[in-house]
């Protein structure tokens, strides 16, 4: 049977921790907390599961905080918790059913993270994969018999196991904040980053938020070396931003690039068209547009613009 070290980071916590470790302290072989500024009673109830609490200056970096957690465990892989998880009684079997089992080559276990549509602020799913138990010392390992050469890719296994979400508020202003501190810093946000404040700002951000947005995303339209898609997602951000603000010119310009370009247009650019002319008037281009967003084109970052919001902006036209 492997040995589990259950890893959190945690900062004001003490309406949930308790429910948190309930259900999964006596699934693990340690626990380690890492607390990030607490002003209430978050390592009170820690201490009552565990003598492993670290204090870690919040720099606002949450990988920085990771990885100081991570370094405190010592067995054979980590489970990386957050406070509002939940693990009920059948997926609780299943983590132990899974200690008993996994095979010594695995290095990543990866769950269902599930009830994200509820809370989350930029999942467009309600249940998907998340790695959440990672091997603690990667054993480099050489394969094919012939020009060899050392695996990189980690060993994946994807189980059954679910776990539950259940946040008690949003984090959607920290995390925009978080993006928007980044772009003032001058700091480079990589393919995925950039995706992900794109997604963020589409799916929960406020009108003023996609408004600052909009300069940065220009930038990136025009960066060297982004990739189409990236260019795709930062046109999406760009027109709607436009459409906020009332400028038709810059509307225009770069609704019709994101159409020329070799990408397909998304059912985002088509659902900002779809709201721009609903909002002049010219319902029946308004109902072309949002038709083209609900049947012809697929969503990239909110799917809601191919679907729900689509078709409530289409039967609005229809009335």
């Amino acid at each position: 049977m492997i040995t589990v070290s259950l890893c959190m980071i945690v900062k004001d916590e003490e309406r949930i921790l308790k429910r948190c470790l309930d259900c999964i302290a006596d699934l693990v072989d340690e626990i380690v907390i890492v607390d990030t500024g607490s002003e209430d009673r978050t390592r009170e109830i820690a201490a009552a599961y565990t003598k492993n609490i670290y204090d870690f200056t919040w720099t606002g970096d949450f990988s920085a905080a990771r990885n100081f957690a991570f370094s405190k465990c010592t067995k054979e892989y980590i489970y990386a918790a957050d406070a509002d998880e939940v693990v009920d009684a059948e997926n609780r079997r299943r983590f132990l059913d899974l200690k008993q089992t996994l095979l010594p080559e695995i290095e990543i276990v990866q769950m269902k993270y599930g009830n994200q549509l509820q809370f989350s602020t930029i999942y467009n799913f309600d249940e998907e994969y998340r790695p959440k138990l990672y091997k603690r010392l990667r054993e480099f390992v050489w394969e094919y018999p012939i020009h060899e050469a050392v695996r990189l890719e980690p060993v994946v296994y994807d189980s059954d196991i679910v776990i539950t979400h259940l946040p008690e508020a949003l984090h959607t202003g920290r995390d925009v904040a978080a993006f928007e501190k980044m772009v003032k810093n001058g700091e480079y946000l990589d393919k995925k980053l950039c995706g992900l404040y794109a997604r963020e700002l589409f799916i929960s951000g406020s009108e003023e938020e996609v408004r600052r947005a909009r300069d940065y995303f220009k930038l990136v339209i025009e960066e060297e070396g982004r990739s189409p898609g990236e260019q795709t997602e930062a046109f999406c951000v760009v027109v709607r931003a436009c459409r906020l603000s009332g400028d038709t010119a810059e509307f225009y310009k770069y609704a019709m690039r994101a159409a020329a370009s070799d990408e397909e247009i998304p059912a985002e650019i088509c659902y900002e068209l779809g709201c721009f002319y609903r909002e002049r008037g010219d319902l029946p281009e308004a109902a072309m547009w949002f038709y083209n967003a609900l049947h012809e084109t697929e969503s990239i970052l909110d799917k809601r613009c191919g679907g729900e919001l689509a078709e409530e902006g289409l039967r609005a036209c229809q009335e």
